[in-house]
């Protein structure tokens, strides 16, 4: 593979890296990213197991989440303060546990516990993307992130339909036994291979913490591309929330096992991030985060032409949740490449302030995206959809040459 050769040739062999360290790192972020998702489709089956009531069910969804969240904020900022291999381990190994313990536990407390455990420790992959950064080559960092959010979106992907595939055949808790399984064959794989990376910040925790928000309000850069992911992420979470309920109603009354086909579709977007490193490292970062603005706004202006139950509407559909995808995970992959420019020793702070704006961006539209569902269909869906990358874009033609926003 080109790109094979191109580490072969341009690493420094003071930093051992290599592709087949990327192969690793990035089956541990797609592996890892995954486990936040395992439950989605078992909620029934693991409520009815645990006596959970039904309105509580839910819990079984938010609560890896909100974990996830949680150790954005408080976890991975840590990557600037303790040795990055000793970290990474450390979260996996206390997956592997939570994993495998969630798999025996009969209690409901107990279970949503472990879940948000689940869901802290998963947030390792937002120490392994920094932690990439200082290790790859400068020529070829917007590739190696490529891959590795590829990885991730290809755990967020498989996650679903994998846990049900599993559930199926056996029981709910099995899938969480295979996972802790490859935790702890992740653990030592990562414990052989990953080299060492000691951060040069000399600060106590709550310094840390408390210097989030200075590092937010020097740099621009990393408030723009917040904004401007916050916003495709936004576009993502407006047509997923709705999407199920759209295509399971009239004109097209899928059964749960088709909607399950057509998010699967989106997997095809995770040949996007490689493409989008690929043009990061050749300096063309902002031509391509206008082609990927485009990009989403026009994905829901196609699914608005399917205005019948038909396999040629179903198509389009399919086809605009995989542009959709692609171009957010394109943006994501160019966004990353930028910040983790801005300055190294701050690197895993600036990823965390990054991750957790965007993902409140999500948040936030997900919740609008059901409202405007049950009053205005599918079209006032697209609308919002629509508008937040076109919005993103009119913020993106304020900004200043590179020169002139360097930190």
């Amino acid at each position: 593979m080109a790109l094979d050769q191109t580490f072969k040739s341009q690493a420094a062999p003071e930093l051992a890296f290599s592709s087949a360290l990327l192969w690793l790192f990035g089956a541990a972020c797609g592996l890892l990213i995954a486990n936040v998702y395992y439950a989605q489709p078992l909620t029934g089956l693991i409520a009815a197991t645990l006596g959970m009531p039904r309105q509580a069910t839910g819990l079984i969804v938010t609560l890896p989440l909100t974990g996830y969240g949680c150790g954005l904020i408080l976890v991975t900022p840590l990557g600037d303060l303790i040795e990055n291999r000793r970290l990474v381990l450390a979260l996996v190994a206390l997956e592997a546990a939570s994993l495998l313990l969630i798999s025996f536990t009969t209690q409901p407390i107990v279970f949503l516990t472990l879940a948000f455990c689940i869901g802290i420790a998963a947030s390792s992959v937002q120490v392994v993307l920094p932690y990439v950064s200082h290790l790859a080559p400068e020529r070829i960092r917007g590739q190696a992130l490529g891959r590795l959010v590829s990885s991730v979106m290809l755990g967020i992907m498989l996650a679903r339909p994998v846990s049900s595939l599993v559930s199926d055949i056996s029981s709910w808790r099995a899938i969480f036994r295979l996972s802790a399984g490859a935790m702890v064959l992740l653990l030592a794989a990562l414990r052989v291979a990953a080299p060492r990376r000691s951060p040069s910040a000399d600060l106590a925790y709550g310094d840390l913490m408390r210097s989030l928000g200075s590092i937010l309000m020097r740099r621009e850069i990393l408030r723009r591309r917040a904004a401007y992911q916050a916003a495709m992420f936004g576009s993502f979470s407006v047509f997923w929330t709705a999407a199920p309920l759209w295509l399971s109603g009239a004109p097209f009354h899928l059964s749960q096992r088709g909607i399950a086909w057509v998010a699967l579709a989106g997997v095809a977007g995770a040949v996007a991030p490689p493409m989008a490193g690929r043009l990061a490292d050749q300096g063309l970062t902002r031509f391509a985060t206008i082609g990927a603005m485009l990009l989403a706004a026009g994905s829901f202006l196609l699914s608005g032409q399917a205005h019948a139950g038909t396999p040629l509407s179903i198509g389009l559909v399919v086809a605009s949740a995989v542009i959709l995808d692609f171009a957010v995970s394109a943006n994501l992959v160019l966004s990353q490449r930028a910040i983790y420019a801005l300055c190294p020793d701050q690197r895993s702070r600036i990823n965390a302030l990054f991750m957790a704006i965007f993902f409140a961006g999500g948040a936030a539209t997900s919740a609008l995206s059901g409202w405007l569902f049950a009053q205005y269909g599918w079209l006032g869906v697209s609308v919002l959809g629509a508008l937040l990358p076109l919005a993103a874009l009119l913020y993106s033609m304020t900004e200043r040459p590179p020169a002139a926003t360097a930190p």
